[in-house]
């Protein structure tokens, strides 16, 4: 299958993202760089995996470049559209993480990917959600209304849509509880013509930055104790159970047969899991439990609170 301008296009932007976001994080890191490779695929796709290991103020960072190739789409790529399984590929993706040291910044997680399957079949995915342990409103205010302000120039209606999708998918149904306070989730979206849905993906991956840098950088200074590490860990475990029973993204890397350094490279260097473990009522980490694991309209409710 023969590459086309949509594919071109869509690689073209991904790895200037991927070197934005790198240099923002390595310039606010300020002590460690991200690694970078080149690896190369038997299929003929490639992979660019950029990790930071161990920074002062980053402890595990992956902003992952992917351009693959195959014969037949993973289950995992296919589960909502059966009818194009076994059928070649081409796919471009761009996925990062960002596991913060101190317990006041919130975790980041964002992802973008364009399949193309054939001149008809094609569609984008991807978003981008925040997973804080000791949260502030203001925060996940400034959050949202990055989001929607990217989203509004496509569409009044698609952060609402793309916010409850959010919220439907980064659930742990084993522990009934949100991974986060969510943010923008879409799949298999083609709504438009490829101009159309190209420009949302643009807009959305502009907003990156612009959603979590203000955030990182009023939040990095702040002091924190040896108790509030230990809570970061033992909720950096929640990440380690969705990515491994539920994220779609590291079915389909295993799946399609990534480099599996590179798959795992979400993870956090360090998690903890602590048997039946239950905050302490009206301290900041039932805060966190009571009043954030859970859908909420936070563009409403916060603003009547400012």
């Amino acid at each position: 299958m023969a590459t086309d301008r949509r594919i071109s296009e869509v690689k073209c932007y991904f790895e200037s993202l991927q070197k934005e976001i790198c240099e923002a994080l390595e310039t606010r890191d300020g002590k460690t760089l991200f690694s970078s490779e080149r690896i190369e695929s038997d299929a003929g796709g490639y992979s660019i995996p950029r990790v930071l290991n161990d920074g002062d103020h980053i402890e595990r960072g992956a902003v992952q470049y992917t351009y693959a190739k195959g014969m037949k789409l993973p289950a995992a790529a296919t589960e909502r559209n059966p009818g194009l399984a076994e059928r070649p590929y081409e796919a471009v993706s761009i996925s990062m993480i960002i596991h913060p040291r101190n317990p006041y910044v919130p975790t980041f997680h964002a992802n973008l990917r364009f399949f193309l399957i054939d001149t008809e079949n094609w569609h984008f995915g991807g978003g981008f959600d925040l997973t804080p342990f000791y949260p502030f409103p203001e925060d996940v205010l400034h959050w949202h209304r990055t989001a929607k302000r990217a989203c509004d120039p496509y569409g009044y209606d698609l952060y609402e849509k793309f916010k409850a999708w959010c919220d439907e998918y980064f659930f742990l149904p084993h522990r009934k509880e949100q991974r986060g306070v969510g943010g923008l989730f879409f799949d298999d979206w083609n709504h438009g013509d490829f101009a159309q849905c190209f420009g949302l993906v643009k807009n959305i991956g502009d907003a990156i930055l612009e959603a979590y840098l203000p955030i990182f950088d009023k939040r990095i200074g702040l002091t924190y104790t040896s108790k509030q590490r230990e809570f970061q860990l033992y909720r950096r475990g929640r990440y380690v159970e969705f990515n491994l029973s539920i994220d779609r993204g590291t079915k389909y890397g295993i799946q399609s047969g990534r480099r599996i350094e590179s798959v795992l490279a979400s993870m956090p260097p360090i998690a903890s899991w602590n048997y039946n473990w239950k905050p302490e009522k009206g301290s900041p980490e039932a805060d966190l439990y009571d009043n954030y694991l859970r859908p909420r309209d936070w563009l409403r409710e916060l603003n009547e609170r400012n």
